[in-house]
């Protein structure tokens, strides 16, 4: 189950966690620029099927997933190994739940306390950007903006955490995110490629997400492998049917 919840980099983003506040050194990015320019991927729904692989320092786990999206709203998913349903998430803008049918329990997130927990506003707008490669923070006049060879480069604080996006100028879509604590020096970082058309815009179609985190045995690597395949995007209403059996128990 505990892959599942990083699906949505929630765990991940755990270890970004302040010990203490404290002030955010302000970062440069090497040649300025005035402005730069991002295209995210906008639609009413959307649908589709993905491969995962879940790897940490124990074991690899590899999920097929199916994903529906009503933009700004809901995200809905089931996972399956070897073609047997393992589990099934509802995103909405309330709270996650995260459903395992192979050890009949089930989650539930509250974004005010996660939020409160990591120094980091987490919402649904992050999740759903994070997945579909948007800006994870919208862009502010305090921001830093410039150029790092042949890449923009944009710069966010928030609390103790910074968030610097690479961005393809060429194509003007994110290619990497980096978000790193400065108490803990933890860093959880997002890798997009692959786009592909999808209606007037590109998505990617093969991500990773990374945590880097200390424990006291050491540095810990977590990673998520993503690839999507058969999606589309229109108009055309979808369901999102969700149920918990009475059986399975809240964890």
């Amino acid at each position: 189950m505990r892959s599942f919840v990083l699906l949505f980099g929630l765990a991940l983003l755990l270890h970004l966690q302040a010990c203490q506040r404290k002030a955010v050194p302000t970062l440069t990015v090497p040649q300025a620029i005035k402005t730069v320019d991002i295209e995210e991927i906008d639609f009413g729904y959307m649908h589709g099927k993905a491969r995962m692989v879940f790897r940490d320092d124990k074991r690899e786990r590899e999920v097929k997933a199916n994903i529906r999206i009503r933009k700004d709203s809901v995200i809905w998913m089931t996972f399956s190994v070897v073609g047997v349903q393992g589990g099934k998430a509802l995103i909405n803008r309330d709270s996650i739940t995260v459903v395992s049918n192979v050890d009949k329990e089930y989650y539930v997130f509250d974004y005010k306390e996660l939020s409160n927990r990591f120094n980091f506003e987490i919402n649904y707008s992050v999740l759903e950007a994070a997945m579909l490669g948007n800006l994870i923070r919208a862009k502010e006049t305090t921001d830093e903006i410039g150029r790092s060879g042949n890449f923009d480069v944009l710069l966010q604080h928030e609390n103790t955490v910074t968030i610097k996006s690479i961005i393809n100028p060429i194509i003007k879509k994110i290619e990497k995110v980096e978000l790193v604590e400065s108490n803990t020096n933890n860093k959880l970082m997002l890798e997009y490629a692959n786009f592909q058309p999808l209606g007037e815009k590109n998505l990617p179609y093969n991500g990773v997400v990374s945590v880097f985190y200390k424990t006291t045995a050491g540095l810990i690597n977590n990673t998520i492998t993503f690839e999507y395949n058969k999606i589309e995007i229109g108009d055309k209403e979808l369901k999102f049917p969700f149920n918990i059996p009475k059986r399975y128990d809240r964890r």
